[in-house]
């Protein structure tokens, strides 16, 4: 079986999407199934050093990536043409990777700039096609200020969503949040089927030991480490975990922010931090390559997912939780829906009520004095990741899925 994946961006990029794609190639390739890789012209929005605009396929770790050439700076950069203009380009390029590919399943992931030029090469080709929503697009516009809950431009995306998910031939969603969304707008139920976010355990094995010459380039030793590794995107919420850390500090005066990562937001963050007063308190590394992140991760006592109660955030489950899970790291999260799809408060992690830095604190507190029940936490995180939120058995969910448009093609 041969699946064509397409996909907004891929390596040598770094981000959640990717890690995610990373984490379901490798799973379906030890299941024997042969992948071929497209990216949108999205990839090659990126700086020239971090990406090249000028070539139809990429070697990136191993990985075989088929480009879609960048579009025209002016052309990407207006409202709407750009879109209707990416589309078209990946539809072009898609047909000539078909071509040369001849795949027995089209696999669009989101967002659904990249559903429908998918759908109309399947309806062409008579090829099956499988639309996987790991977020709406609508809800990240919204979260990045392109646009406002409600807005004509929300409607026409919501409404070009819902179009794409009753046209393919299969839906995955990677959490119940998705689903029941999907659910709501007349989908059926049996037509959309869970890919849960999940790690590779191999991958992501329990932290033994500190790295004490981290530690020390850090200013860290003798501290007690709140952490984060990520994006530094609105909807993170990592300027309420600055607003709480003078309170943390009230009752536990050693304690310092560890931030991993960069994104939008870290301009505002620095400010915000200089102006508290915290900049002694609050170390950013910037952005770290990925297979050095499991030193920094050694240096915190707990990870601290502060996320916003936003559409996206309520529907869509992250992958930082997890992966401080498989490594024996405690992890702090806002109640919002998709951190409650993954930690159970008390047993595989903390919760706090969302948008609240009062909240938050108090959490922090909780945890400390109830350092003496980590061990079992950290036990119970594991255990969950390894017996239900790994890639093997989130995969399996596809095999279903796929054997049933193969065998339904020739009706097509």
């Amino acid at each position: 079986m041969k699946i064509l994946h397409i996909l907004d961006h891929s390596l040598p990029l770094h981000s959640g999407y990717v890690f995610r794609t990373l984490g379901i190639l490798r799973a379906q390739r030890a299941l024997g199934w042969e992948t071929v890789h497209l990216t949108s012209p999205k990839q090659t929005e990126h700086t020239i050093e971090v990406n090249r605009s000028d070539v139809l396929i990429d070697e990136v770790d191993g990985w075989r990536f088929h480009r879609t050439p960048k579009l025209p700076d002016l052309l990407a950069k207006l409202p709407g043409a750009g879109e209707i203009a990416g589309m078209i380009a990946t539809y072009r390029r898609l047909q000539s990777v078909i071509d040369e590919c001849c795949p027995d399943i089209l696999h669009a992931h989101s967002p659904v700039l990249n559903a429908l030029p998918t759908l109309l090469a399947g309806r062409r080709r008579n090829l099956p096609v499988v639309y996987e929503i790991r977020a709406f697009w609508e809800d990240a516009a919204v979260d990045l200020g392109a646009t406002t809950e409600g807005s004509l431009r929300f409607k026409a995306t919501h409404g070009l969503e819902t179009y794409a998910v009753k046209h393919a031939d299969a839906v995955m969603t990677i959490c119940g949040g998705l689903k029941d969304d999907l659910v709501s707008r007349g989908v059926d139920s049996g037509h959309v089927t869970l890919i849960p976010n999940a790690v590779d355990i191999e991958l992501f094995p329990v932290l033994e030991g500190v790295d004490e010459k981290l530690r020390d380039e850090l200013g860290l030793k003798g501290a007690r480490v709140l952490g984060f590794a990520g994006s530094f995107y609105s909807y993170e919420g990592l300027d309420l975990l600055i607003e709480s850390l003078p309170r943390i500090l009230d009752f536990e005066p050693a304690t310092k922010v560890l931030l991993v990562g960069g994104g939008p937001m870290e301009a505002s963050l620095r400010a915000k931090a200089t102006a508290l007063g915290l900049e002694s308190r609050i170390i950013f590394t910037g952005r770290v390559p990925h297979d050095q992140v499991a030193r920094y991760y050694s240096l915190m006592d707990m990870l601290v997912f502060p996320r916003r109660s936003i559409r996206l955030t309520e529907l869509v489950t992250p992958l930082k939780p997890l992966e401080s899970m498989a490594q024996g790291i405690v992890c702090i999260a806002s109640d919002v829906g998709g951190h409650k799809e993954l930690i159970r408060d008390g047993e595989t992690g903390y919760l706090f009520a969302a948008d609240d830095p009062t909240a938050l604190a108090s959490c922090v507190r909780k945890a400390f004095e109830a350092e003496a029940q980590w061990p079992e936490m950290r036990r119970a995180g594991r255990t969950f990741v390894e017996k239900e939120r790994n890639w093997n058995a989130s995969i399996a969910n596809y095999q279903p899925v796929y054997e049933a448009l193969l065998n339904t093609r020739g009706a097509r």
